[in-house]
């Protein structure tokens, strides 16, 4: 297993990114937005720049946190825009060696479809993001987040059946279902079979659920990380664990932290304490002799 994190969440630039992986002494990243741009949409120019940043930094990229189907796409959005992101993507994935971008299921239309109008127009769609990442050599991760995919853990192996491809697998994120009022144990205990990455977040769990939610650091809240990070170790994964942390900082709903020296230790903080929980982990498995 390795360790990774979505790197804007510990500083706006890439430079900074990059100096927060190698002070945790991580050998892979995740990124998302360079500079307030997402990955897939810098220029050709500032792409191979930020490649040879990465190259000289000795950091791999564990994925691309992409765009595609996610909360600011619903399913009567243009789909153009995400057939032309990800064939963006590809060739800076191969560029990068990167297996995985990482996408949604489109939430609902406003007026809303009808259940049935909302899966079929998303199998359609991810049918063929699946065929083009196919075609690139690339995976989908389909995240448990906003969209008919993330209604539950039923509807999310219902996608990956109906859309038949093998370069749609899952990144279960931990912190998610408890945003969602769904229970993260439940949720991943039927998904886990098709899971290949990890996003870690938590949350703190609230009585009213309207209230506000709460992040805070892995293992303290309602995600359940500690039980499933154990789970998933003992039978076998051995892929990524990347941090989310959302404290200072909740990128994608443009909420930038005030003090970016305050995210970026938080950052660093985030990803000691995921460390120290995976240390007591293998604690208990040497303890109970497994």
């Amino acid at each position: 297993m390795f360790y990774s994190g979505i790197a804007d969440e510990g500083a706006e630039d890439l430079a900074s990114q990059i100096r927060a992986h190698r002070e945790l002494g991580w050998k892979h990243i995740e990124l998302r937005n360079l500079s307030g741009t997402n990955l897939t949409d810098v220029t050709e120019e500032e792409f191979e720049q930020a490649a040879a940043a990465l190259a000289e930094g000795e950091l791999e990229v564990s994925c691309f946190a992409s765009q595609l189907a996610n909360w600011a796409r619903p399913i009567d959005s243009d789909f153009e825009i995400d057939r032309q992101e990800l064939a963006r993507a590809i060739p800076r994935m191969q560029k990068l060696g990167t297996r995985f971008i990482r996408c949604m299921s489109y939430p609902n239309s406003e007026p809303e479809l009808e259940d049935d109008q909302w899966r079929t127009r998303v199998v359609e769609r991810l049918t063929e993001l699946a065929r083009m990442a196919e075609d690139g050599g690339v995976i989908l991760v389909h995240e448990n987040c906003n969209g008919w995919g993330g209604l539950g853990p039923q509807q999310t192996m219902d996608l990956l059946s109906d859309v038949g491809s093998e370069n749609l697998k899952l990144v279960f994120d931990t912190g998610n279902p408890c945003q969602y009022s769904q229970d993260a144990w439940d949720y991943y205990s039927g998904v886990r079979k098709e899971i290949v990455y990890v996003h870690i977040k938590d949350y703190l769990p609230k009585d009213d659920p309207d209230a506000e939610d709460t992040a805070c650091f892995p293992g303290e809240g309602c995600g359940y990380v500690r039980e499933i990070c154990r789970d998933l170790l003992g039978n076998g994964y051995d892929g990524g664990f990347s941090i989310e942390p959302h404290i200072t900082s909740v990128i994608h709903l443009q909420q930038e932290a005030s003090d970016p020296e305050l995210a970026y230790k938080t950052y660093i903080e985030y990803g000691r304490r995921l460390e120290a929980l995976f240390e007591s982990i293998s604690a208990e498995g040497e303890a109970s002799g497994s």
